[in-house]
């Protein structure tokens, strides 16, 4: 029976081992695709990509104070870490609420509104959903779409790929460190295997063992 239990302790070593090394190299190979990847775009943030910078900028557009700011600098930096891509994919929310007026892409008007039109009926910056009070194409006679929010569409797809960086790259450390914790169990398996702690347990815990000695005859307290 014990001899059994040896041999799937030794299985059940290799087999972490097995599986902390895979998470390992996969977690290595990951991050590093996330950055070869993100390297290939030549994305490099703009003089305005620090905290001191768009915080001014954010003033100076009427953003209310409730806007969380970016804290990480990248200006002239060139972006090839996840944690650089979240920063700037922040930095370009902030350009694109500047562009807007603070709205998002759910508050802005679907198309452009034509001059004259009732403010109740415009989002506040230029845009509308109403049909009857849209500026029309001189070609099409259709409703000219919003720009703006057409920026929001942009700004969303980019922020969302730079953001997705950020993830895979983090799932990719979090893969690494579950390697190590199985690479160090596996390992540890295997010591208390190979060592026969099932075979004689006193053996395993041995080193808590304390030691008494047997009292001398000498000491016995006498009649």
């Amino acid at each position: 029976m014990r001899k059994g239990l040896e041999i799937g302790g030794i299985v059940a070593a290799v087999v972490l081992v097995a599986f902390g090394l895979a998470s390992i190299v996969m977690g290595v190979n990951g991050r590093s695709t996330v950055r070869s990847s993100l390297k290939l775009e030549q994305i490099v943030g703009s003089p305005d990509m620090t905290p001191a910078a768009i915080k001014a900028e954010a003033q100076k557009a009427g953003l209310p104070p409730s806007v969380t700011l970016p804290t990480i600098d990248v200006a002239g930096k060139t972006i090839t870490s996840g944690a650089r891509a979240r920063a700037f994919a922040s930095y370009m929310r902030i350009h694109t609420l500047e562009a807007t007026g603070n709205l998002t892409y759910s508050q802005m008007g679907r198309y452009t509104a034509k001059p004259g039109a009732p403010a109740k009926f415009t989002d506040g910056h230029g845009g509308t959903n109403v049909d009857t009070y849209a500026a029309l194409d001189p070609k099409t006679q259709r409703p000219v779409d919003n720009g703006l929010r057409n920026l929001w569409v942009t700004e969303t797809a980019l922020t969302t790929a730079l953001n997705t960086s950020y993830m895979a790259e983090q799932l990719s450390l979090f893969g690494i460190v579950v390697g190590f914790a199985l690479l160090l169990a596996g390992i540890g398996f295997a010591i208390l295997a190979i060592g026969g702690a099932l075979r004689n347990p006193d053996r395993g815990l041995s080193f808590v063992r304390i030691s008494k000695k047997p009292q001398s005859v000498d000491a016995l307290p006498t009649a």
